[in-house]
């Protein structure tokens, strides 16, 4: 790090005041799960019928009835403008290590006025160009013809930004033949798998053949650098990780910072954070210092697989 620029950083930082604990308001039960296309906002927007026989997909895993899509997509429109959406993306998860989206707007001209809209056509299926992604060997560069599918068990989303918010919804990325290129498809076939193999085990001790629920409650642990060190750091920048400096402590030579209190700066950060997470139905539980100077962690409480790996990777 250039001599100078940490001087400057080590400068501002020291002349920061300490934060005065979080004085926004107190967050309302109501408010969780705002951002997220629950059941009860499935139940509200949507026919009985129609939210019936999409019930019988999300919990018992019955195929998809397509006659549903088109009112599906119209109740989901309508939810997300409500919320100030103006543009929907087929929400997934390349073999890049990150997420991907490409965003479509409802806007439509018919008969040269404007009118929002979204199919049941848009909302299933999604033809995005598979050629720049990852694809493990198994197909040329020319033939790489990719599709999202809609996954009707991981609930519509809004991504919110500063000028507007997105409808996210989330779904599989597979190649025209058939493979996987996404992170989501494999999860959804090993779910499929080890729940008919339980099933098989329950029919073996005399169990009634009911629904298998496989559960996830993901830690995630994260250090936090204060912006002008980071921009000090061209290790930092290109890589996200250290490449030079000090070696790390090992052992528990830091024993101290565990479970220590939390200093004002770092709990109003978490607090913004929480409420970012509990708006997208995320139920971050617990948080604290970890071992390591500058090293912290949430973590959320179990829930259906499917769900909690959406959460995992949904970044607000």
């Amino acid at each position: 790090m250039n001599s100078c620029a940490r001087k400057a950083a080590v400068s501002k930082v020291a002349g920061l005041k300490g934060c005065a604990p979080f004085a926004g308001e107190a967050f309302k039960e109501a408010d969780y799960a705002s951002d997220v296309f629950t059941k009860s906002a499935m139940k509200e927007y949507l026919p009985h019928d129609t939210y019936a026989k999409l019930l019988q997909t999300i919990d018992q895993g019955q195929p998809l009835d397509p006659s549903i899509a088109g009112e599906v997509a119209h109740a989901m429109r309508r939810w997300a403008s409500d919320r100030g959406a103006t543009h929907y993306t087929h929400w997934f998860l390349p073999l890049t290590g990150s997420t991907a989206e490409k965003h479509d707007a409802f806007l439509e001209i018919k008969n040269g006025l404007p009118i929002q809209t979204f199919s049941g056509k848009n909302l299933i299926v999604g033809e995005p160009d598979a050629s720049s992604f990852p694809s493990g060997g198994i197909r040329s560069t020319f033939e790489a013809r990719g599709y999202t599918a809609w996954d009707p068990t991981s609930p519509a989303f809004i991504k919110r930004h500063g000028n507007g918010a997105t409808l996210c919804i989330p779904t599989a990325f597979c190649a025209y033949t058939g493979e996987a290129l996404d992170k989501k498809t494999p999860l959804l076939r090993s779910m499929q798998v080890l729940s008919q193999a339980t099933k098989h085990l329950m029919k073996c001790f005399g169990k009634k053949d009911e629904k298998v629920t496989i559960t996830l409650g993901p830690e995630q642990e994260y250090f936090l650098i204060d912006k002008s060190f980071y921009l000090s750091r061209p290790d930092l920048l290109l890589t996200g990780r250290t490449l030079f400096g000090a070696p790390s402590p090992k052992h528990q030579q830091l024993e101290d910072h565990y479970f220590g209190t939390i200093k004002n700066r770092i709990l109003n950060f978490m607090t913004e954070v929480e409420e970012e997470l509990w708006k997208l139905g995320i139920p971050s539980k617990t948080r604290h210092n970890e071992v390591a100077p500058a090293q912290f962690e949430l973590a959320p409480m179990f829930e259906e697989l499917n769900l909690s790996y959406l959460h995992v990777c949904s970044d607000p």
